[in-house]
């Protein structure tokens, strides 16, 4: 319990850029529903409506394993979006801009920058971003144009059994970002005070789960309009899944 109080604590300290945020804690992410892959959003286990924000998703890419552009698309299938693709894609990426929201004394979060909620007590520009590996990674993985804020294996060869160390670097705008907050399993443990990454953009954690995996990066930068919103939010996922013993 100290431990835990002890990483609550530091996240709380921590300075207004690269702080975890105290808002739209709701990421994007990949996962398989139904041998298809979908794109999610959501927090834990809450799969919310993704179709009803498909309008705030700026784009979706997959790539081969050597890192080469994949015609990809997402369709509306029931409550989902799955991903089609042209050829095979080893990585599939996408990003979301989900706007504007201002907090008000209620503990109301309202779709509007403060500047048309004048009692705002704090107000944001959220961003969301997304890479999913579907195939081993070969090679390094590279920072994709449509990834502002990017989880990154060190290593190209990921642990392959739950409880392994996997070091990771999260990058914003392609260069370290320290102070971001790293978490390891956003659906399983969506509460965890996680981790803050080192002066190059480092952390390293035990992986979760001998499934699929959501690392969680949350990043909070200044804002571009202060007299819209206070800060911009960055937050994304890196998922993979680790195979299990044969049935």
């Amino acid at each position: 319990m100290r431990r835990g109080l002890t990483l609550l604590a530091t996240a709380v300290a921590a300075t207004a850029i690269g702080a975890v945020p105290a808002a739209e804690a709701h990421s994007i992410w990949f996962a398989q529903r139904a041998t298809q892959l979908a794109l999610i959003y959501g927090i834990g286990a809450d799969d919310l409506d993704s179709v009803k924000r498909q309008p705030q998703i700026t784009g979706v890419a997959g790539y081969d394993a050597d890192f080469q552009p994949v015609g990809t698309t997402l369709r509306v299938a029931g409550p989902l979006l799955v991903v089609d693709s042209e050829g095979e894609a080893a990585v599939v990426t996408a990003a979301m801009d989900y706007g504007l929201w201002s907090k008000t004394a209620d503990g109301e979060w309202h779709k509007k920058g403060k500047d048309e909620v004048p009692n705002a007590q704090i107000s944001e520009h959220n961003f969301k971003y997304a890479v999913h590996l579907k195939a081993p990674l070969t090679k390094p993985l590279p920072v994709f144009a449509d990834q502002l804020l990017q989880i990154v294996p060190v290593e190209p060869a990921l642990p392959q059994e739950m409880g392994k160390p996997l070091k990771v670097r999260v990058l914003f705008k392609g260069k370290p970002a320290a102070g971001a907050i790293l978490q390891r399993d956003l659906v399983n443990d969506p509460d965890e005070a996680g981790v803050k990454t080192a002066a190059d953009g480092t952390a390293t954690i035990a992986i979760r789960n001998q499934g699929l995996n959501v690392l969680n990066a949350t990043y909070v930068g200044p804002s571009d309009q202060p007299a819209k919103y206070d800060r911009m939010e960055y937050r994304s996922t890196l998922t993979f899944v680790l195979p299990h013993l044969p049935e």
